[in-house]
C-alpha cells in the first residue's frame, strides 16, 4: 500500500537493504519504481552505515532518481541483527535531513535473543530526539506472523502512519478502503497482540510463562545452530541477535562453483538443492535476498521444534563435510 502511494514512476526510488526480504524489491517493481539498494556490512554483524545510505542516495540522484523513502528492517530479515539505539538516531537524522519517508519494518520486535541489545521502535527514537509529526514522516509495520505468537496463517497486521498531512492520510484511507474487509480471525488476533494481558489480569502469569518460554527456546535454537555452523569448514555465521533466521556465509571451493555454473545454477542455490536432496533440510539461497558480489549465503530459520534441532544439526554436518570433500580444490 505504501509503495503504491509513494511511487509515481520509474524516476521514484526506494532505498532498501541488501540482503533484503524480497517482498520489497518485488513490490517496488510491481508499482513501476526504482529499487535503490544499500549494503549491510557483514563484517560488523550486518551493520547499517549512514555513510553507505548517503552514497547510494547521491548515486541514485545523479541518475535522475528521486529517492522517496528508506526501508529499515529491524530486527533484520534475513540477517537477524538488532540495531543499536545510537545507530537508529543517526538513521532518523538522515531521513529528516534528506526528506525521506522512513518505512520501519518492525515485525520481529518481540524476537530479541541477546542481553546486550533491546528493541527500540523508530517512533520512540524520533520522539526521544524531540521530533514530532511535523518533522518526520514515519510508517511503522507490525504483524501477527512473527514474535512469540507466530500465527503466519492468520494473515493479520497493521501499520501506524505518522508525520503525513491530512490530505495524504485521506488518500491512504482511500487505498485501504479499496481492499475487501480483513479476515475476522486476523483482526481478532491483531487486537490481542496490541492489547496483551496486563499485570493483575487473571491470565497474566500463565501468559508470561508461555511467552518467555517460547522466546527463550528460540534463543537456544539460534545459539545451537549458530555454533554448529561456525564449527564447520567453509561456513562463517554472525550472531543471531533477533528475528527468526541465521544467514551464514558459504566459502565454497572453486570446483563447487564450477559445478554450479555447469548446472546453470547460482552456487548457493546449487548447495541448497544438494542439501535438500541429501537430507530433506530446506534453506533459502542467499542469491534470493541479494548479497555482496562474489559472496554466497543461505537463510536458515530457527523454527523447527527444539527437540529436533540436534538431529537437524547432525544431518547438516554430515552433508556439509561430504560436500566439501567432494569438491575440495
Amino acid at each position: 500500500m505504501m509503495m503504491q502511494l509513494l511511487i509515481r514512476s520509474e524516476k521514484d526510488g526506494i532505498l532498501c537493504p541488501l540482503p533484503q526480504y524480497p517482498l520489497y524489491s518485488a513490490s517496488i517493481a510491481l508499482h513501476g519504481g526504482s529499487f535503490v539498494p544499500y549494503f549491510l556490512d557483514e563484517e560488523t554483524g550486518w551493520g547499517l552505515e549512514v555513510d553507505e545510505l548517503k552514497k547510494q542516495v547521491d548515486e541514485a540522484r545523479s541518475k535522475g532518481i528521486t529517492v522517496r523513502a528508506l526501508v529499515v528492517i529491524n530486527p533484520g530479515n534475513p540477517t537477524g541483527q538488532v540495531l543499536a539505539e545510537e545507530n537508529q538516531k543517526k538513521i532518523v537524522e538522515f531521513c529528516k535531513n534528506e526528506g525521506l519517508v522512513l518505512l520501519a519494518d518492525e515485525v520481529y520486535q518481540e524476537n530479541i535473543y541477546v542481553e546486550d541489545k533491546q528493541f527500540h521502535s523508530f517512533k520512540k527514537i524520533a520522539r526521544s530526539m524531540g521530533y514530532t509529526d511535523d518533522d518526520l514522516p514515519l510508517v511503522s509495520f507490525q504483524s501477527v506472523s512473527k514474535g512469540y505468537y507466530g500465527e503466519c496463517g492468520k494473515r493479520g497486521g497493521y501499520m501506524e502512519v505518522t508525520g503525513f498531512n491530512a490530505d495524504v492520510r485521506e488518500q491512504i484511507y482511500k487505498v485501504a478502503s479499496v481492499n475487501l474487509c480483513s479476515n475476522i480471525s486476523g483482526q481478532i488476533l491483531s487486537s490481542l497482540i496490541m492489547n496483551p494481558p496486563k499485570v493483575g489480569d487473571e491470565s497474566y502469569e500463565s501468559f508470561m510463562v508461555e511467552r518467555d518460554g517460547i522466546i527463550s527456546s528460540l534463543a537456544r535454537r539460534a545459539k545451537a545452530l549458530e555454533e554448529a555452523f561456525n564449527s564447520l569448514e567453509g561456513i562463517t555465521c554472525n550472531k543471531a541477535e533477533g528475528a527468526m533466521y541465521l544467514f551464514p556465509r558459504l566459502h565454497l571451493p572453486q570446483k563447487a562453483i564450477g559445478a554450479a555454473q555447469a548446472a546453470g545454477a547460482a552456487p548457493d542455490a546449487y548447495y541448497a538443492l544438494r542439501l535438500l536432496q541429501a537430507t530433506g533440510i530446506v534453506v533459502v539461497p542467499g542469491s534470493g535476498f541479494g548479497q555482496a558480489p562474489g559472496t554466497y549465503h543461505f537463510r536458515c530459520t530457527i523454527l523447527p521444534q527444539e527437540d529436533k534441532i540436534p538431529a537437524i544439526i547432525s544431518r547438516f554436518k554430515e552433508f556439509h563435510e561430504k560436500f566439501m570433500d567432494e569438491f575440495r580444490d
